[in-house]
């Protein structure tokens, strides 16, 4: 039998369903970003992420025709005011590319683990090559302008050493007392460094959201992620550590907003699974318990917020159905 006639499996009909979603998500934020950018550099990879996406979405709406698939409906030109006036400034547009880089090549690494049909695995290739290439030039850019902040650097070791399995040594490895580690600083940038460009996009959305309950919401998420920036750079500080601040980024002065009031929540409540497994996996490169401690209480707060958030998108009929086989009971009438 010829590949291309084999069935999608569950896996692939999630990663093409789920991508389509966030593309269509993406692609509001980067035509509201071409509007109004003045700066050719930022503007080349704003250009060349839509077009990405554009072509990705064609190439799935294509899969699904041919499967006789309902193709999803995602976010279209209903969901974007493109007369709207510019809610961020143009160096934040780049920060969103960059971290947008990051989530989408994780997005299609963990696809091409489990998809199989040669068809599929070479569309996510080709996405993933892609992926990688904006976010290096949006890298690139950033460190050029000055506002990409470098994670911590250290004293380099100056021989291998192994963890003394006395219990007293073995305690002050896993307990609170003993410097950070590399890996452990790296994870807390990171962790800071989400958190830090997710409150300017989440001040942009308080500031033209006009929907009470979304509204709300939004504010929630903002105390959320400056809790989750002000406990970690006390670690930082406790340990002796540099803070890290975010570099000045700015939300403009506009209260027309750009966006629906159903795109900005989607787009918040689906960035809480984001914000979970970059702390699940902070959790698993960390050994210091306190460490430990605060990420597990904030994966806690995350769950419950991103419940509120789902919650609230259903309720207002805004949460399309992922793809759904029929129950055994439904079959058997």
């Amino acid at each position: 039998m010829e590949e291309k006639n084999i069935r999608l499996t569950t896996a692939e009909i999630s990663a093409l369903w789920t991508t389509y979603i966030k593309c269509s998500a993406l692609n509001c934020f980067y035509t509201h970003f071409l509007t109004y950018l003045k700066d050719e550099g930022i503007k080349f990879i704003i250009e060349e992420s839509l077009q990405t996406n554009v072509e990705i979405m064609s190439k799935i709406k294509s899969f699904f025709i041919s499967e006789e698939f309902p193709v999803p409906k995602g976010f279209t030109d209903r969901d974007i005011d493109t007369t709207a006036p510019p809610l961020y400034t143009d160096l934040f547009a780049l920060s969103f590319v960059y971290r947008g880089g990051q989530v989408t090549s994780g997005h299609y690494t963990t696809i091409v683990g489990a998809v199989a049909r040669k068809d599929v695995y070479d569309l996510f290739e080709e996405a993933l090559t892609k992926s990688l290439s904006l976010y290096k030039q949006s890298l690139q850019l950033m460190l050029e302008k000055g506002i990409y902040d470098r994670p911590p650097k250290m004293n380099y070791p100056h021989s291998i050493e192994y963890i003394s399995e006395q219990p007293s040594l073995l305690e002050s490895w896993l307990g609170e007392t003993r410097p950070l580690n590399a890996l452990e600083l790296s994870e807390l940038f990171f962790v800071i460094e989400r958190n830090c460009i997710g409150i300017i996009l989440l001040k942009g959305f308080i500031q033209v959201s006009k929907d009470i309950e979304v509204k709300n919401y939004l504010k929630k998420g903002k105390k959320l992620s400056e809790k989750q920036i002000t406990t970690f750079n006390q670690v930082l500080i406790k340990d002796d550590s540099f803070p890290t601040y975010p570099v000045s980024m700015e939300v403009t002065d506009s209260n027309v907003a750009p966006f629906s009031e159903k795109l900005m929540l989607f787009f918040i409540a689906s960035s809480n699974s984001v914000g979970l497994s970059t702390l699940c996996h902070a959790i698993t490169m960390s050994t210091r318990k306190d460490l430990a401690v605060h990420y597990t209480l904030f994966v806690t707060e995350i769950m419950k917020y991103g419940a509120d958030g789902l919650k609230l998108l259903v309720e207002r009929g805004w949460m399309e159905q992922p793809p759904q086989q029929k129950s055994r009971g439904d079959l058997c009438e």
